[in-house]
């Protein structure tokens, strides 16, 4: 059987299906982020996040080896 989870999102409170059973299906499938990227949103959320959010963040999402800017309606910090 397919698992399908209904969860809000730890970023904008709205709620998601999340396709955990059948990720190809997923609201998340097909987003991607570099191994920074992916630090940066595990370290701050600790539950998955709706497409909205995932796409805001990777749109907004700007790396380099010293810092990390992020853009738009989230905070610019420095490492």
């Amino acid at each position: 059987m397919i698992k399908h989870e209904e969860k809000q999102c730890p970023r904008c409170t709205k709620p998601f299906e999340c396709k955990v059973g059948d990720i190809a299906n997923c609201q998340c499938f097909g987003i991607t982020f570099i191994t920074e990227e992916k630090k940066f949103i595990e370290e701050r959320y600790h539950a998955c996040l709706c497409r909205t959010c995932l796409l805001k963040l990777n749109s907004a999402m700007c790396f380099s080896k010293k810092n990390i800017s992020i853009i738009n309606d989230v905070k610019i910090i420095t490492v």
